[in-house]
């Protein structure tokens, strides 16, 4: 299949205008670690308010990448996890990470947060 350059480039850009929006890749590597209450969420993403996680949450469950599930209680928990489109961005956040550890310094990364 030929992919011109134009196209590709407009849906790397789409990729990384939604990855890149603050906290999206944060809670999709964050989750790829295994299912996660909001509290669990709220506590492993540092520096996220309640209301931004919600916003969040819900906008990675409307592009299909985190499935959001209500278990009855009492107490009543919901739960998010990964959908398999959310999985199958594991290997690339992984190469991500990788990349990052190796070529960005810590004090960038620290900037940048």
């Amino acid at each position: 299949m030929e992919h011109s350059a134009k196209s590709c480039d407009g849906a790397l850009a789409r990729a990384f205008g939604f990855l890149g929006k603050r906290w999206n890749g944060i809670l999709l590597a964050t989750l790829g670690n295994g299912p996660a209450g909001f509290s669990d969420l709220r506590r492993s993403v540092g520096g996220i308010s309640d209301s931004v996680l919600s916003d969040r949450l819900a906008e990675l469950a409307r592009a299909g990448l985190v499935q959001r599930t209500v278990h009855e209680g009492p107490p009543v928990a919901v739960v998010y996890d990964l959908t398999d489109a959310g999985r199958a961005l594991a290997p690339a956040l992984a190469e991500l990470t990788s990349w990052a550890r190796d070529n960005l310094p810590e004090e960038e990364c620290r900037r940048g947060a």
